[in-house]
């Protein structure tokens, strides 16, 4: 709860020193903002984290070197905010950062067991594995942050149902980050939640990705096959949009690194809803799955398949009505057509 309050108190002193600066995000084309918007809100966030850290003082093997990864991360963050740099140069950091939680800190997945029997083992390939799953989720929390508190909701809901997974597992230090964490989150959340008047920016952005990724492996590394989905769940709406994003670019033939204004978001709105109606959506997007995830953890083989088709077609239905796509990728929709056009 310290943490909640020193996020409120120190968010209007980096607004100021972001003014100060000129650390802001200026409006275009892609956009939403029609005014320069103070960014660096990620060194509140981390700041809190780091009060929260230095109070509860959590322990793990892992500890050191994901928090020497995190400062590596936030100054990355903070580097890209004040002078743009090239997604080559952040991705090559981010994957520095993720080989040294894995190699220095040991963090990674080594096999999982098959539901129904055998297991598939990594082997040479366990570290790959690790490193692009933190890679992939630092750059999926990035994705979303396309409107007012929407990465920091996101976030928030995912850490809160981490902590919550991680207490009925009894694992005390994953329950520690997440919890200081989400109270971070939630106290920059009142500055940042439409009408923003600051932003995570980048620095907030792969900082949250980074540290939901390594808390997503070290609540559920007990090597079955349920506890590997059960990530992918609470995680579903950041990660869902960027392979949709992947897809999209490849079916379109444009690169796949190429910006669009085809993210979720941006189909919500041109489909007539408000900023703020947006974004709570998406909020209820991520409570559902995070409620998934939860029922995926505790039914049986056959009720976590089902509840995994379910999460497929609703997402199927989504990509269709709001074109995520393109407008002619629409196969439920032509089946459904096709049947009824049946004698």
């Amino acid at each position: 709860m310290l943490c909640f309050v020193m996020s409120i108190l120190i968010t209007p002193v980096i607004i100021k020193l972001a003014k100060k600066f000129n650390i802001t995000d200026k409006p275009n084309n892609r956009k939403m903002h029609s005014n320069p918007i103070p960014t660096l809100g990620g060194l509140v966030i981390f700041i809190s984290f780091l009060f929260g850290l230095l109070i509860l003082q959590p322990h793990e093997q892992y500890h050191l070197s994901i928090v020497v990864g995190a400062f590596v991360i936030v100054a990355l963050g903070v580097l890209d905010d004040r002078f743009d740099l090239s997604p080559r140069i952040k991705f090559l950091t981010q994957l520095v950062v993720a080989s040294l939680v894995v190699f220095w800190g040991g963090l990674d997945i080594d096999f999982i067991n098959l539901p129904f029997g055998g297991e598939i083992n990594f082997g040479l390939l366990s570290p790959i594995i690790t490193i692009l799953w933190i890679t992939g989720i630092t750059n999926a929390i990035n994705l979303i942050d396309g409107l007012d508190g929407l990465a920091a909701g996101v976030s928030t809901i995912a850490l809160i149902t981490i902590a919550g997974m991680a207490i009925i597992m009894g694992d005390v230090y994953v329950t520690t980050i997440a919890v200081i964490l989400f109270f971070s989150t939630l106290g920059f959340l009142r500055y940042n939640f439409h009408p923003a008047k600051i932003f995570m920016g980048d620095t907030g952005a792969l900082f949250l990705g980074y540290m939901i990724s390594v808390l997503a492996l070290l609540g559920f590394k007990n090597v079955t096959f349920i506890s590997f989905v059960i990530p992918i769940f609470i995680l579903g709406v950041p990660i869902s949009d960027t392979l949709i994003a992947m897809v999209r670019r490849f079916i379109n033939k444009q690169p796949i690194s190429k910006p669009d204004s085809s993210h979720l978001h941006h189909r919500l709105l041109k489909s007539g809803f408000t900023h703020k109606q947006t974004v709570l959506v998406i909020y209820a997007l991520s409570a559902m799955f995070s409620l998934a995830a939860i029922l995926f953890s505790m039914t049986t083989i056959w009720g976590s398949i089902l509840i995994f088709l379910i999460a497929l077609f609703v997402l199927q239905i989504l990509i269709e009505n709001l074109e995520l796509i393109n407008s002619q990728y629409k196969p439920l929709t032509n089946l459904y057509r096709a049947m009824k056009q049946k004698p």
